[in-house]
């Protein structure tokens, strides 16, 4: 049945279901390989970067993840302008069908040990298709739902797209959960984490089926017949100051602040507790996936609310509630998943008394500092393994550096002066000492199952996904609004994958980057705070309210 006659203001017909399924269920497999590498971040450094030292291997692997959303922009402008150009439905099953190959691939190349420095070279290969694959995808879903959709009822429909992301993260989650539950962990380290990714060429076949079923957007169908396709997309979206002012400011004040909001409360919440608070990633997925349960409705209830009340204030308070609540919840989370840890932080903090000259910034790009040439680097290394925050204390130039825990002081070894086996020896006393000293007043190496409080470590995630869906409810409605439909495909990609590929993708590097420079396990957070508040502030000021317009022209 054709769309094409209907008036705007209708209720949905069966048609109308099919385009919103089929295109919801095609997203949610495409996020589901996008988001596995996220979810296995853990086993793919082990995997992949094992040719360097643990703290620097981890970021490489978030590097790694974070490359894809590098390359979502380029995505979006070369598919973006081959579906304004040539049509929304075979842009997006040409990028199902790239995405699906490259994740089955993942599960299939050998590691590290196997040979050397190409792995995490195709690794990276890889991840870069499914960045290009992604930039393309998203922009044509939202674009061919919201063309269906009556005027009144865009944030509605374009909503059930939004949950794709979330419900991808969580099929992602029960998938590995399934998987690690039927292996032993050993099993699951050494081969079980590749089942997920190669499931997903399942998910490509039966993707591509239902796509296929689909026809092509009625408003696109419309102007191919009137001629009113745009011959030069690119230029028209970016060479006129009127189209890219639209595209500065819905980056800026709309897009930015909801990418941070969708990395902190759906991907740093899980590095959180995993890496950073110690608990078990069986656990941590378990009540990620729980929380995202609770929370996905209401991607559609916020764009059901911004078809009554817009779209714009539901997105800035979203942003602006983030970022006054981020450092307090964040702490309430250390306290639930592992009160023993945050006991500790309280009761016995450390601190590293060290020369500011001595320290190195705890990431080495080239792979080659194992950071146990100055004993500053030493002390820090040792706490950033273990998962302990502490401040930084500044010593008189040439200080060796020590470590306070509470009342205890434990002096790093002067590693300046030793070489081969005897620094090596110092280093393991150093860390021996040390530990004893973290576990004398109370700092556990892993969180204690039996004292997790998992009621309120969900609700505390449940309530960081409501904040996602808030920002992220309303975003596909309002980025198809802005712009005219010869060029929208092109026009609201860009900045969409500019937002959450760079602001929201970089989120997990860079705010684990800042976490290992400064110390505190908190300090992450400010990178979040900081652009939310950024686009709170430009949305007010220059984000147009878009949910009444006509977007046929």
């Amino acid at each position: 049945m054709s769309t094409t006659g209907l008036p705007k203001h209708h209720s949905a017909t069966p048609r109308e279901k099919l385009v919103i399924g089929a295109s919801s269920l095609g997203t949610v497999f495409e996020w589901y390989d996008f988001y596995l590498y996220g979810a296995l971040t853990a086993q793919i450094s082990t995997h992949f970067f094992s040719g360097v030292n643990e703290t620097t291997g981890y970021i490489f692997a978030l590097a790694a993840f974070a490359a894809g959303f590098a390359v979502r922009p380029f995505g979006a402008l070369v598919f973006g302008r081959i579906g304004d150009v040539v049509g929304r439905k075979n842009t997006f099953l040409v990028t199902m069908a790239i995405m699906g190959v490259a994740t089955f691939a993942v599960g299939l190349l050998p590691g590290h040990q196997q040979i050397g420095v190409a792995a995490p070279i195709l690794l990276l290969a890889m991840r870069l298709l499914q960045g290009l694959a992604l930039g393309g995808e998203y922009g044509g879903a939202a674009t061919y739902v919201a063309e269906h959709a009556p005027n009144h009822k865009r944030g509605l429909y374009t909503s059930w797209i939004q949950t794709t992301a979330t419900l991808g993260l969580f099929l992602s989650l029960i998938v590995i959960l399934a998987t690690r539950t039927l292996m032993t962990p050993e099993d699951f380290a050494a081969w079980g984490w590749r089942i997920p990714f190669l499931l997903s060429i399942l998910l490509l076949a039966v993707s591509l089926w239902i796509r296929l079923q689909l026809s092509e957007s009625p408003v696109f169908q419309r102007m191919q017949q009137q001629g009113a396709t745009s011959k030069a997309p690119l230029a028209e979206s970016f060479g006129r100051w009127s189209n890219l002012k639209l595209v500065v400011i819905a980056l800026l004040g709309g897009v930015a602040g909801q990418a941070v909001v969708w990395y902190t409360g759906q991907f740093y919440a899980l590095i959180f507790l995993e890496r950073l608070v110690k608990l078990d990633g069986l656990t941590a997925n378990a009540l990620v996936a729980l929380a995202l349960i609770i929370g996905a409705p209401f991607f559609v209830l916020f764009g059901w609310l911004s078809d009554k009340i817009g779209r714009k204030p539901i997105i800035i308070a979203g942003c602006l509630i983030a970022a006054f609540t981020y450092f307090p919840l964040f702490n309430q989370l250390t306290e639930a998943a592992n009160p023993a840890l945050a006991q500790a932080q309280r009761n016995a903090p450390v601190v590293v008394i060290a020369d500011p000259g001595a320290c190195s910034f705890q990431f080495d790009p080239v792979g080659r500092n194992k950071f146990d040439a100055q004993s500053c680097d030493v002390a820090r290394a040792f706490l950033a393994r273990a998962g302990v925050s502490y401040d930084n204390v500044a010593a008189p130039a040439g200080a060796i550096a020590e470590i306070r825990v509470g009342q205890s002081m434990v002096r790093a070894p002067d590693t300046a002066r030793l070489e081969g086996p005897a620094r090596a020896e110092a280093i393991a006393i150093f860390q021996t000492q040390a530990r004893e000293a973290l576990d004398a007043v109370g700092y556990p190496a892993a969180a204690d199952p039996a004292a997790v409080n998992r009621p309120l470590v969900v609700a505390i995630l449940a309530l960081l996904v409501i904040y996602v869906t808030m920002v992220y409810g309303p975003i596909a409605a309002l980025l198809v609004e802005l712009f005219p439909t010869r060029i929208r495909y092109t026009s609201m990609s860009l900045p969409y994958h500019i937002g959450n590929g760079w602001f929201g993708g970089f989120l997990p590097t860079a705010a684990f980057a800042i976490v290992a420079a400064t110390g505190n396990i908190y300090n992450g957070l400010w990178y979040p705070v900081v652009v939310a508040l950024m686009t709170a502030l430009i949305g007010l000021m220059f984000l147009p309210e878009t949910f009444k317009r006509d977007i046929d022209k």
